[in-house]
């Protein structure tokens, strides 16, 4: 099979092997986050793994995110929980989505919903976004005991969402939450499920898993800690993303490449063109150090990234046209990783695969 001109190959067994092992790991359940179309990997497609894999419930930001699985016909239990201030959640009650609710406008929304609307209540235990701050906890807490014993809504959890600044600061909001939590029993929530555990915290907090675990970049085989990689982790990547070489030429030493002639080559050598480009979600700022990988070596890019295309420098490896170029992988394969990539880039592996765009089809193997 020739090479794709670009794509990312999302190997859905690698998704439900992550799923699995996380939910040997921790003993709970896990709720697979597939919000941002799945990381980037396809949301539907990434949904359908982690509920292969054992997930027990999945979770998105947006409503309309949460529709777009419903209507491909996965019926799980599904919250989102990031709203406009005017959402009204008629749609998404009917279409048995579970609402995650900040405030009392929205807790009001989702009960003037038709029938008994399931829903999260969300605290702020320090990440100071969204969620309940604790001087409005009685008050919604009150409030939403009353809504469920009319049967305008069920709660069916209590969450958050640590901040991973600091084992202290996580221990606080810890303790805060689980003061909140006794608070909404006394006034009568009595929630099916507490969460507050995102990969990072599952893997390195016991304390912290709680009724279950939201999976977010674990799901899709990365590590969320600096000093651990994804095999360190027990984790594979599931977005390969590959490209075709474009063009080789042969140029002189001092050769200028790309804008503004940021990198100039020192010898005579040859220069590859790879189609892909930070319209397709490359980010710009790795221009002279992302790497990649041809013909089974390694190779970073050379000069500027473009909005469509980068190139690179190969020296005098023997490269064509049509020849794959992986730009990022399994490093267990030997592969750049998009860790690889956060680092060359400043900033974080949930960004690299987030930001790959939609000019780059996704293909789903296994």
């Amino acid at each position: 099979m020739s090479t794709p001109f670009r794509e990312a190959t999302i190997d859905l067994d690698a998704i439900s092997d992550n799923v699995r092992h996380l939910r040997r790991l921790t003993g709970v359940d896990v709720i697979g986050v597939v919000k941002a179309n799945g990381y980037g990997h396809s949301a539907v497609d990434a949904a359908t793994a982690a509920l292969a894999g054992g997930a027990s419930r999945l979770g998105v930001a947006t409503i309309e995110e949460a529709l777009e699985l419903r209507r491909a016909g996965i019926n799980a239990p599904l919250m989102a929980w990031l709203h406009p201030a005017d959402r009204r959640f008629d749609d998404a009650a009917d279409a048995g989505i579970e609402i995650g609710v900040s405030s009392m406008p929205q807790l009001q929304s989702a009960a003037s919903a038709p029938g008994t609307t399931a829903v999260h209540l969300k605290l702020d235990t320090g990440l100071s976004r969204n969620g309940l701050a604790p001087a409005d906890r009685e008050r919604a807490f009150a409030e939403a005991a009353r809504l469920e014993r009319i049967g305008h809504i069920r709660v069916v959890g209590i969450f958050s969402h640590l901040s991973n600044a600091s084992a202290a600061d996580d221990a606080a909001a810890l303790a805060d939450f689980d003061a909140a939590v006794e608070q909404a029993a006394s006034l009568g929530i009595r929630p099916e499920i507490r969460h507050l555990a995102a990969t990072a915290a599952a893997i390195d907090r016991p304390d912290t898993r709680l009724d279950a675990v939201r999976i977010g970049i674990g799901l899709y085989g990365l590590s969320p800690f600096a000093d651990r990689s994804s095999a360190d982790l027990g984790l594979r990547p599931a977005m390969t993303l590959r490209a075709a070489v474009d063009a080789v030429r042969r140029v002189p030493a001092g050769t200028g490449v790309s804008y503004d002639y940021a990198y100039r080559t020192e010898r005579e050598t040859t220069l590859v063109l790879v189609p892909l480009g930070y319209a397709d979600g490359i980010p710009r700022q790795a221009s002279d150090r992302g790497p990649v990988q041809i013909g089974g070596q390694r190779f970073r890019v050379a000069g500027r990234i473009a909005m469509d295309q980068f190139v690179v420098d190969v020296g005098d490896a023997q490269v064509a046209p049509g020849d794959e170029v992986i730009v990022f992988g399994d490093p267990t394969l030997g592969q750049p990783s998009a860790t690889d990539w956060a680092d060359a880039a400043g900033t974080i592996n949930y960004e690299i695969v987030t930001r790959i765009g939609p000019r780059v089809p996704r293909r789903s193997v296994r």
